[in-house]
């Protein structure tokens, strides 16, 4: 009974966001824009071999300093031995690495190569500027929810 109770914060800030303590590392960490279950596991591996807290504990148990170390492998993560291929941003258009963007990053990404692609007129950049499908979907009898309503008008409304 001598046992103390570990403090289980309920809030966590990491990476500029705020998660939820109750739930275990990897689900926690799903909660940030850019990064997807798979990479949230090897992330929270990868911080029970550097801290060894398990990697499926709540995320309210760890301190604040194991914080600071789980934010710099979410930042850094070919630093810290997560491959290549499970980053969101590989061989960068710009600078030709690759790299893990996050949050507001993500976005700010996603809009230059959107612009870029509509800037030299490419069928990729028109197709999203005009708020059309990209990737060759059928567009004949769906994706119609963009404009008026196309089909049968009924008798009083022809008149």
């Amino acid at each position: 009974m001598a046992k103390e109770k570990e403090e289980l914060r309920l809030i966590v800030r990491i990476a500029g966001k705020d998660l939820d303590g109750k739930l275990p590392i990897p689900r926690a960490l799903m909660a940030l824009k850019g990064v997807s279950h798979r990479f949230a596991k090897v992330v929270a591996q990868k911080f029970e071999e550097k801290t060894s807290v398990k990697y499926d504990s709540k995320l309210g148990k760890i301190t604040e300093e194991q914080d600071k170390v789980l934010e710099e492998i979410l930042q850094k993560p070919l630093e810290n031995g997560i491959p290549e291929w499970m980053l969101n941003r590989r061989k960068d258009f710009r600078t030709g690495k690759s790299f893990q963007l996050l949050m507001g990053d993500l976005d700010f990404a996603l809009r230059e190569d959107l612009k870029r692609l509509n800037e030299i007129k490419s069928y990729r950049g028109l197709r999203h500027s005009w708020g059309l499908t990209v990737r060759g979907q059928r567009v004949r009898s769906t994706h119609r929810g963009k404009g008026p309503v196309v089909g049968v008008i009924k008798k009083e409304a022809k008149k």
